[in-house]
């Protein structure tokens, strides 16, 4: 079956769900052996996509303004479903499994390690004190606040 209605995604639907996966773990063990004392905390964005972060903090507003491109396949699951794309960002990880929360000047060695596995990074965003918890995305499709 070809997919049809994105004109940059041009894989048999097989294909797609049947690419494999790439481990994160050399990258993290790598800048684990690193920085471990400098990291004040991972998300693997699965299982509450981009929102996840919300179940580890308390009083910080995360800030996500810099994300990756929108991988095609979040474009067509979307326009099928007819998702909000609020309710887009809270299910699927939209493309970025994987968040460091790292002071900032640790951060392009960290990104460095990572591409040097030929894996892309990069900051997203940033942190800031807050009154409650709470998360603000800013992408092409809206700014999106989750509490």
């Amino acid at each position: 079956i070809k997919i049809s209605g994105i004109d940059s995604l041009s894989v048999t639907a097989g294909k797609l769900v049947l690419s494999p996966t790439r481990t994160y773990a050399p990258i993290i063990k790598s800048i684990l052996d690193k920085h471990r004392s400098e990291i004040h905390g991972m998300v693997h964005c699965s299982g509450g996509g981009q929102t996840k972060i919300l179940h580890f903090i308390d009083n910080l507003h995360i800030i996500k303004d810099n994300l990756f491109p929108l991988p095609s396949l979040f474009e067509l699951i979307q326009q099928q479903s007819a998702t909000e794309w609020q309710e887009m960002y809270k299910v699927f990880n939209m493309g970025h499994r994987m968040e460091l929360y790292v002071p900032e000047g640790i951060a392009q060695e960290i990104i460095d390690i990572s591409k040097s596995f030929k894996v892309d990074a990069k900051i997203i965003g940033r942190v800031e004190d807050a009154e409650t918890k709470k998360l603000t995305i800013r992408s092409e499709f809206g700014e999106f606040v989750y509490q």
